[in-house]
């Protein structure tokens, strides 16, 4: 049997990079690099295929059985589905450290939304084809390749179709990975592939706050209730008030007002309104500040609504007050890799025998599970390019879609470690 291969120590650059050479080197890792210029029709019919399954988060069912069938298809052993709809591809080997591989189903987009998946030349077109359903494919392309040639590693693989980072599902895949899920304690490393591209990757866990702010009042008829407090009116005070909200460039921090609601008809004092606001930021303090404006913000509306209602209807009673409540929806930890995370130096190693230039970056994405509890992981493109996400625009290029494959598979790799 031969010798299992130890981690090369991530404060050894020299032997790191002569670790990378040697994967690159073997020879079925130069034909897994071939096999992925040569699939790329397969890799694409793959990502429209899960591109026209509607997936919004809570919604991610029908994408999660087409998942499980692709991992069973390529031969993927002890395929599953936990308790929250994660979908989980095994591939043991032999040691019983875990190094996990994920990308999300789910897509920002209601169920509703038409689904218009289109091929114009090398360009895909359609809501969520880069963000993430050029994810997935990449997660099946490197588990077939693994499968295919076979690799050999020492470290146990698990392949993760994950439900719940996109909007209100808040990570809750990756949370139940890393609380609830028998492999929280075995996972050394964790590789999440999101979107497309080959230039970044991020280290650095974006911390956000999200709010579902609800303002309700008696509501009425436009003519014979006029003057009464107007929900939406309150609302568009608020919003005026918090957009003047002072906010850093360094802790670069932001705020988003993503939705408003309200109202039945054009003649209806609407009973209710409601908006949802993200805010983000590198600084949980400035989290908090801003959060503190927010509803601030709210307060000061709602008491001139209630004010111009009383003066307009000359007393003060229940068909002059609103009431405001604001609820968390979301709330992603954030954090930073701990110096010489292995994964990170991996990613630097690979991209610099690749010749590839990657920008280090922060962001909010399933990684932040991981590295907000002091565990190694990163998140990755899977390779080619992209744009418009979150917008029904949204395009992908497969154009060198195998270069970024193959930097995955040299980072699954040299993660796991290969017998010698």
């Amino acid at each position: 049997m031969s010798q299992l291969a130890q981690p090369v120590a991530a404060d050894n650059p020299a032997r790191l990079r002569q670790e990378i050479s040697r994967l690159a080197a073997m020879p079925e890792v130069r034909s897994a690099s071939d096999w992925f210029r040569d699939q790329e029709g397969e890799f694409t019919r793959w990502q429209m295929d899960i591109a026209r399954i509607p997936a919004p988060p809570f919604g991610e069912m029908a994408r999660a059985d087409w998942l499980a069938e692709r991992f069973r298809a390529l031969g993927i052993g002890e395929v599953a589905r936990d308790g929250v709809g994660n979908v989980l591809g095994f591939r043991r080997g032999r040691r019983d450290e875990v190094v996990l591989i994920s990308a999300h189903i789910d897509t920002v987009f209601p169920a509703n939304t038409p689904l218009n998946i289109r091929r114009q030349g090398t360009r895909l077109y359609g809501p969520g084809i880069s963000d993430n359903a050029a994810g997935v494919a990449a997660l099946l392309a490197v588990a077939s390749a693994i499968e295919h040639f076979p690799l050999l590693h020492d470290r146990s693989l698990l392949f993760i179709g994950n439900v719940g980072e996109e909007g209100e599902g808040d990570l809750r895949g990756m949370r139940h990975i890393f609380s609830e899920s028998a492999w929280k304690d075995r996972i050394e490393s964790s590789l999440v592939i999101d979107g497309a591209g080959t230039d970044t990757i991020v280290a650095e866990a974006l911390g956000s706050r999200r709010f579902e702010v609800i303002v309700r009042g008696p509501g009425g008829h436009s003519w014979s209730d006029f003057g009464v407090p107007n929900p939406i009116a309150a609302l568009g005070r608020a919003i005026h008030l918090f957009s003047q909200t002072r906010v850093s460039s360094s802790p670069k921090s932001t705020f988003n007002i993503g939705v408003i609601r309200g109202g039945t008809s054009v003649n209806s004092i609407p009973e209710s309104a409601d908006m949802r606001v993200d805010i983000r930021s590198t600084s949980t303090a400035e989290i908090d500040r801003i959060e503190g404006e927010l509803r601030r913000a709210i307060d000061q509306s709602i008491q001139d609504e209630e004010l111009r209602a009383r003066n307009k209807r000359g007393a003060a009673d229940a068909r002059t007050r609103l009431t405001a409540e604001v609820a968390g929806i979301g709330n992603r930890p954030g954090g930073e890799l701990g110096a010489h995370a292995r994964a990170f130096d991996v990613a630097r190693a690979v991209d610099s025998y690749l010749g590839n230039a990657a920008e280090v970056q922060r962001a909010s994405t399933d990684a932040n599970i991981p590295i907000s509890m002091g565990r190694d992981a990163i998140a990755i493109g899977a390779g080619g390019n992209g744009g418009g996400a979150h917008t029904l625009q949204e395009w992908f290029d497969a154009s060198g879609r195998s270069f970024g494959l193959t930097r995955i598979l040299l980072m699954v790799l040299a993660l796991a470690g290969t017998g010698r």
